[in-house]
């Protein structure tokens, strides 16, 4: 087993850490002391979810949600158990692999960077990546940060968009990585887009990118988490919400099965290697720009709900939260314009039904009358959805009202893609717990 490397903390990091386990205390306190107002009785529609006694959905191994305004967290709950074998309850400062909602925080750090001058979303990315990247029928269109972030790059994730650390990504991508359009003419959801911007940002700065993640958006913010568990502290590690599904894969879904681990059943103790290699772990000898993928871009944040919560309060505040400045307005406004919405010209996989809006990082909600990504109607949402090894997660911005809702269901005892709908394209389960957060 190779020697896991462990970087001293630098003196953001150990202050980011400090903060953030005082600002989960605070918090804790605060939904402890202010009563009624701020700290309901248990709701019980979360609650029957997780006991299996609610007729409309099937039952979930737990389920965090969070509410928060411009200025606060206005309610904060967790229901079930983050550890079923060792009966470690779920909290609301439980940390959770919340899956392609980690796409949204990349795109923070991407506009970042374009404010910085770093980076320019209508580049050729080749200019960057210092290897020509192109569309095999198309060799005369660049590919493009803007489209990359929108999923109009026409990169689909065909045989695989996760990569090995001892491989480049210049050496793994396909004709098979193409999709039939050429970039800019067709919208296809794919987790390799953010693989490849992770790439870009890597070369561009020459900095590994899980480094780039906490020094750009997570320790600006005093997060105590990180992309598969890089930057995130011993103490958020012990806090980890085990992933389930019933059954032992998405191939072998068994609604009377029992609840099997799917990611970070950790039982405190970090992964001997942080990424996929077949050729040991030494990370010290990776190249930034070579394979943007290791540390998984598109999916691998962990972070806690409240946390989650706070970067929707980014959003919803123009760029700046607690006193911290990440993005100009005008940069939160440019991010929150579309770039490719259903029925406008350009054609599109919807994902379901649940994708008919997508601007440049933010997944938006299109905000149409009977349209079936509207699991509460009359709301123009902005921010991303979460599905992986069982969860179902969002964190969703409605500037109109000045809220932001974040939940997760860490297991369903359905398989998502087969679960009941109510009256949307999103999940039974999902419909219920946003239901009763957009109150």
């Amino acid at each position: 087993m190779a020697r896991r490397m462990v970087m001293p903390a630098t003196l953001a990091q150990v202050r980011a850490r400090a903060y953030s386990g005082a600002m989960h205390r605070f918090i804790a306190l605060l939904l402890l002391l202010a009563g009624p107002a701020m700290a309901n009785p248990p709701r019980s529609v979360l609650a029957d979810l997780v006991a299996g006694t609610d007729a409309r959905a099937p039952q979930l191994a737990g389920v965090i949600g969070v509410v928060a305004d411009r200025n606060r967290i206005v309610w904060a709950e967790a229901h079930g158990l983050a550890d079923i074998a060792a009966a470690r309850p779920l909290a609301t400062d439980s940390v959770v692999r919340v899956a392609s909602i980690s796409k949204l925080v990349v795109a923070i750090a991407v506009w970042r960077l374009v404010e910085q001058g770093r980076l320019d979303l209508d580049r050729d990315v080749s200019l960057y990546l210092g290897w020509r990247l192109r569309h095999p029928q198309f060799p005369d269109r660049p590919v493009t940060l803007r489209q990359l972030l929108s999923h109009t790059s026409a990169i689909v994730d065909g045989p695989g968009y996760g990569f090995a650390l001892e491989e480049r990504l210049a050496d793994r991508l396909t004709a098979q990585h193409w999709g039939p359009a050429g970039p800019g003419g067709r919208f296809d959801y794919a987790n390799l887009n953010y693989g490849i911007i992770a790439s870009v940002m890597e070369a561009a700065c020459q900095e590994r990118f899980d480094r780039l993640m906490t020094r750009l958006v997570l320790a600006p913010l005093a997060i105590d988490g990180g992309y598969n568990w890089q930057g995130a502290s011993d103490a958020a590690v012990a806090r980890a919400a085990v992933l389930y599904r019933k059954g032992a894969d998405e191939t072998r879904w068994r609604a009377d099965a029992p609840w099997t681990p799917q990611v970070d059943d950790l039982h405190g103790r970090r992964a001997a290697c942080p990424v996929r290699s077949s050729a040991g772990c030494d990370l010290a000898a990776y190249v930034p720009g070579a394979n943007g993928t290791i540390f998984s871009p598109q999916g691998g944040l962990r972070i806690t709900l409240v946390d989650l919560a706070r970067i929707g309060q980014l959003l919803l505040r123009g760029g700046e939260v607690d006193g911290v400045r990440l993005l100009k307005p005008a940069t939160v406004r440019a991010m929150f314009t579309p770039v490719w919405q259903a029925g406008k010209g350009v054609p599109g996989d919807d994902y379901q039904g649940q994708m008919l809006c997508y601007g440049a990082g933010p997944h938006c909600l299109s905000g149409r009358a009977g349209a079936g990504d509207q699991p509460v109607k009359g709301a123009r949402w902005w921010g991303h959805l979460g599905e992986a090894y069982g969860l179902l997660a969002g964190l969703w911005v409605d500037r109109a009202r000045g809220r932001v809702i974040a939940y997760a269901l860490t297991g369903s005892a359905a398989d998502p893609f087969t679960a009941p709908r109510l009256a949307s394209s999103f999940t039974s389960a999902e419909e219920i717990i946003v239901g009763e957060l957009a109150k």
